[in-house]
């Protein structure tokens, strides 16, 4: 039925000669190769802002500014590491974040693998204002138990960062303990920051892969947390399924109304995925959210299986979703790569 409408639409504008389809409409996927799609913008496109991406690239991280968000630009390289450190390789889901007029961007790196044991967390803080500029980095952070023990980090990827009520926190995916195996479950776990590099309180345990929707195989995964908030509502939307598997889908947590973060009972989890494959479509995961250049639409970034063969063979999709009334997230499914899509509200026509 999406299709007939889809093709409905297209034959009556140009019937009517209001657009040409090629001006008026996209396809996914929108990078034919990507993992861990991170897409921010500062301020609305229409008003001066622009879109910024972000990805490990040739041994280190890119970013690319662009105005089209049905064309991301990789960019360039910003930052490599020096050889022979910790994070000198396996560089993974790197993101940028704004915070007090600088740009940091936060990712995994380790010693490498495999066994993909020694994964840790780092950031880099931008030298001026230009997310396109030069970076340094503020080191490792302490993802243990004791904020003053560096010998407490524990193995930790897809950090991203939550700004809630003057406070800043961070959420990641780790393990419980160290261990000689990466076949270790991952849960996610959030602290307190007194800066986006430097852990102000213990962590604290907020999801494992406890439903039997998460698990899917078997290696309990909870990932790539992405923070969505709407209005006065907070939501975690995770990846779990096995990241190499067709399985692959988001889960959800919900802070509750007046919740502390740091309180594990102030969340609930969702009692089923809230974006997951179809027949078409397969491994959905690791997504992160931005809105259209005008602001009034709102979209989801993910990346998906190229097949159903295990492996990480990805492509990068953009697609639009709404919130219901009760303020929730409502993502749809995956739209195949055959279905043309309506280009993001106030794109600028060429």
């Amino acid at each position: 039925m999406r299709k007939s409408i889809s093709f409905i639409i297209i034959v009556a504008a140009l019937l009517t000669g209001t657009f040409s389809a090629a001006a008026q409409f996209y396809n996914n996927p929108v990078l034919q190769s990507g993992a861990d799609p991170w897409i921010t913008c500062d301020g609305t496109v229409t008003e001066g802002g622009h879109y910024y991406y972000c990805s490990a690239r040739r041994g280190g991280i890119a970013v690319g500014r662009f105005d089209n968000l049905c064309e991301p630009d990789a960019g360039q390289v910003v930052w490599r590491p020096e050889n022979g450190q910790w994070n000198s390789t396996c560089i993974w889901a790197p993101e940028l974040h704004k915070w007090n007029g600088r740009w940091y961007i936060v990712y995994a790196a380790g010693y490498s693998g495999p066994p993909y044991i020694h994964q840790r967390t780092g950031v880099l803080e931008s030298v001026t204002d230009d997310p396109l500029g030069e970076y340094v980095s503020k080191g490792m952070v302490n993802t243990g138990d004791d904020p003053s023990d560096p010998s407490s980090v524990r193995w930790a990827i897809d950090m991203t960062y939550l700004q809630h009520k003057g406070k800043l926190y961070a959420i990641w995916s780790g393990w419980e303990n160290l261990e000689p195996t990466d076949k270790t479950p991952q849960n996610l776990y959030i602290a307190e920051m007194e800066n986006p590099w430097t852990v102000k309180s213990p962590r604290v345990l907020i999801s494992r892969p406890d439903r039997e929707w998460e698990i899917c195989g078997s290696l309990p995964i909870n990932e790539g947390p992405q923070v969505l908030c709407h209005r006065k509502n907070v939501f975690i939307v995770y990846s779990c399924g096995q990241s190499w598997l067709p399985t692959y889908k988001l889960g959800m947590l919900t802070l509750k109304k007046g919740g502390d973060p740091l309180d594990p009972d102030s969340w609930t989890k969702s009692s089923a995925p809230v974006f997951q494959g179809n027949e078409e479509i397969h491994g959905v995961g690791h997504a992160s959210f931005t809105v259209s250049p005008d602001g009034r639409e709102h979209y989801i970034v993910y990346h998906s299986k190229k097949g159903t063969e295990d492996g990480w063979r990805r492509d990068v999709r953009i697609q639009k979703f709404r919130f219901k009334c009760n303020g929730t997230p409502d993502f749809g499914e995956p739209q195949p790569l055959s279905e043309p899509l309506p280009l993001p509200s106030g794109t600028r026509q060429e």
